[in-house]
């Protein structure tokens, strides 16, 4: 099974909103996540996400952005029945040297503790999880409404 990963345009929304919405357990948020919000995502960050594609379709995909120090994966993922293929780590691999080339020395993600898989996979490719600090957050728009993937 071949597939190839790229650079994200704004036209891989539509395929890449439908791959996010098989994702069992992902969260999605009615503002950030709509076409619209993935746009001004994008770009502030243009050549930083990264997605894969196989049989004609988008498979995997990593929102990525930085602030000039210091990069965040969003919303990484791969189709179940891609998984275990190498999607992942080479979506991964073509976006940290994309932050690379910008000189961005720093990656950070937010993975769900009860995503064991997800978990599984950033400690099987070296990142290191921080139990060290606290995870803060603080919604300024309620109309962001966050809803989870049964």
């Amino acid at each position: 099974m071949g597939y190839s990963v790229r650079t994200m345009t704004i036209d891989d929304y539509e395929g890449v909103y439908a791959l996010w919405k098989t994702i069992r357990g992902f969260s999605m948020r009615s503002i950030d996540d709509s076409l619209e919000g993935v746009r001004r995502f994008l770009s502030r960050n243009p050549a930083t996400s990264i997605v894969a594609e196989a049989d004609g379709r988008i498979v995997g995909a990593i929102l990525c952005g930085h602030d000039g120090r210091r990069a965040t994966f969003y919303h990484v993922c791969v189709a179940e029945e891609y998984r275990k293929k190498g999607i992942g780590k080479a979506m991964v691999v073509l976006a940290m040297q994309a932050l690379k080339k910008e000189r961005i020395n720093k990656v950070a993600l937010i993975a769900f503790t009860q995503n064991d898989v997800g978990n599984a996979f950033w400690k099987g490719i070296g990142w290191k999880q921080r139990l060290d600090l606290n995870y803060y957050d603080f919604t300024l728009n309620s109309e962001n409404i966050e809803k989870f993937n049964e």
